[in-house]
């Protein structure tokens, strides 16, 4: 049996397109909803030009229609364009927004924008093109408008890690998997071991690379089995200058398997390291995951 690259395993899993129910449940998630419509209310002025990159059900644009003059939302998938029109036309504002079926990374506005919306995110910027598209789009916008970009929504991703002990029974079936944690929900199946690091701080404004990678280490807090790490997603939507402060998005967590557990005392130092590419797939982020533990005791 032949057996696929798992890049190339996950890309075809995944298929071209996200399904249309998936954008429909996440019109559901108000984590999402309410702070993306939040960021988008005070970024955007009134007769603000905006520029949506993968457009899904269209939203994230209809939600800057309410103070912008003019919104081009850019989708790809025929499905998602044809829904994104049905949709627009049903809710106030709808006629400011032209959705455009077209590739966002080769698209660019007829005119200069001064916002750009981009949720192309998953956890640890993994699976999706955000970084992609973004960098493709700076690129492209300059040779064409000139050197001034425009702000981009989100504005910033911070990205942490935190090792855990994670019980892995379900109704007596022992399954070491990749797993999504609800970011407001209750995990009693995970204890944590040690308190988050920040492993990549993304400023969208400036050049990012796909490359991240990553060496820490942590002191443990208290006696367990380290048989995972979580990782944590935060998205800057917006920056409150007057408020000295942000409008933030956390996604689902996401805690992958460590391929070896590692038993611990408190006061132990564990070294973690690991490397992987911005919208690659989850596999290679947990094959690239080394751990190493240095006892404290004598």
């Amino acid at each position: 049996m032949h057996t696929l690259p798992d890049d190339e395993a996950e890309t075809q899993y995944l298929g071209q397109f996200i399904p249309l129910h998936y954008h429909h449940n996440m019109l559901s998630d108000s984590n999402r909803m309410e702070s993306f419509k939040a960021a988008i209310d005070y970024a955007v002025f009134e007769g603000a030009k905006v520029l949506e990159l993968g457009g899904g059900t269209g939203v994230l644009s209809h939600f800057a229609a309410a103070k912008a003059g003019k919104v081009w939302c850019v989708e790809f998938n025929p499905v998602l364009v044809a829904e994104a029109r049905r949709l627009l036309a049903l809710n106030p504002h709808g006629n400011k927004v032209e959705v455009v079926h077209a590739d966002a990374l080769e698209y660019l506005p007829p005119e200069p924008v001064d916002i750009v919306i981009c949720e192309m995110i998953h956890a640890a910027m993994l699976r999706e093109k955000q970084i992609e598209v973004i960098e493709s789009f700076k690129t492209r916008y300059r040779q064409r408008f000139g050197d001034k970009l425009p702000l981009f929504i989100p504005t910033a991703v911070i990205m942490a890690v935190q090792p855990v002990q994670q019980d892995y029974h379900f109704s007596g079936y022992y399954a070491p998997i990749i797993q999504f944690q609800r970011v407001f929900g209750e995990h009693t199946a995970t204890t944590a071991l040690a308190e988050p690091q920040t492993y990549s701080i993304l400023d969208l404004s400036l050049p990012a690379s796909r490359e991240i990678s990553w060496q820490g280490s942590f002191v443990i807090a208290s006696d367990g089995n380290i048989n995972a790490l979580r990782f944590f997603t935060k998205n800057v939507l917006a920056i409150d200058t007057q408020n000295s402060s942000t409008i933030d998005w956390v996604i689902d967590y996401l805690v992958l398997p460590l391929r070896q557990p590692i038993a611990a005392r408190a006061g132990d130092v564990l070294d973690i390291s690991f490397q992987y590419e911005a919208g690659g797939s989850i596999r290679s982020l947990e094959n690239s995951i080394h751990a190493a533990l240095r006892s404290a005791a004598p």
